[in-house]
């Protein structure tokens, strides 16, 4: 395409959206008010994600070693459990360290495991972490059938459900967005086919005169485009404005270690381009589905 041809495209979508005064708001309306949607679920969805990826990221294995093997065995077994691929790491705690770890979780009432100093009765601890946390269970199961291995433990009933409950929810979320999306191309394909109906004269006449589709479709695709950016303006002002309230009022309120939300910056930056992008993909896409059929001449 010339650059004249495309400079006239862009001059005739910019004409239109002043041309067609209270269609054009209409428009923008219909696109802001699904965006506004849109980005809160985005942005809630992003940080579902990111709390539910810091929870999964603190899911270990701990492998109790057997009281009775020796040091050689110990060895054995670690080098045993680092070659399985799926695995990212291993440390190992004696139960010395073990002993203390649970003295200080358990605060005054640990003072009572002090006893135990002198006779320990707990276990040397492989503790263990795989590169993806879904992997965890599994990894488990073929580490409980290596020798010297007393038990393995990592949560199960609890890892199991909250893996399963971010699976549903990462879903659900996703099928709700394109859902809300598919809603803003259905109103903006509608609103800008009523500004098209009033022009079907004008877009016959030239397909008359010898006008190809894809001339006549830029102007239009410049519009629909210019009609999802401006109405993501808005939308964006909005949630950034409530997820910038939110993150200074949580981090004050709420002491929770995996409730944390996603930084102001970049996460503002990100957040404004993906809603900026939708809103001038579902601008054109709404665009292109309402000129299609008065292109039939």
């Amino acid at each position: 395409m010339r650059f004249r041809t495309l400079r006239r495209h862009v001059r005739e979508g910019f004409k239109n959206i002043f041309r067609n005064g209270w269609m054009t708001v209409a428009s923008v309306g219909a696109v802001t008010t699904t965006l506004i949607l849109v980005g809160a679920f985005l942005a809630i969805m992003f940080n579902l994600n990111n709390m539910a990826d810091n929870i999964e990221g603190d899911v270990e294995i701990n492998v109790l070693i057997d009281s009775t093997a020796n040091k050689a065995q110990i060895e054995q077994l670690n080098g045993e459990i680092k070659d399985i691929g799926k695995v990212e790491s291993v440390r190992f705690s004696s139960k010395d360290e073990q002993l203390k770890e649970l003295i200080e979780s358990m605060g005054k009432q640990g003072d009572a495991w002090e006893l135990f100093e002198q006779d320990n009765p707990l276990n040397h601890v492989f503790v263990v972490k795989t590169k993806d946390p879904v992997d965890t269970i599994n990894v488990a199961k073929e580490i409980s059938g290596f020798d010297s291995v007393q038990e393995v433990n990592y949560g199960q009933d609890v890892v199991k459900r909250l893996f399963q409950f971010n699976k549903y929810a990462r879903t659900i979320g996703i099928i709700l967005i394109v859902g809300l999306l598919f809603t803003a191309i259905f109103l903006i394909s509608n609103t800008i086919k009523l500004t098209i109906m009033a022009r079907s004269k004008e877009i016959g006449i030239m397909k008359l005169v010898g006008a190809t589709n894809g001339f006549i479709r830029w102007p239009f695709f410049i519009e629909g485009m210019l009609l999802g950016i401006l109405g993501a303006v808005i939308p964006i002002a909005v949630v950034l404005g409530g997820y910038y309230y939110l993150e200074n009022v949580l981090s004050q309120k709420i002491s929770f270690s995996f409730v944390t939300l996603l930084p102001f910056n970049p996460f503002a930056w990100e957040l404004s381009l993906v809603i900026l992008l939708i809103g001038a993909v579902i601008g054109i896409w709404g665009s292109t589905m309402s000129v299609r059929k008065f292109l039939k001449v």
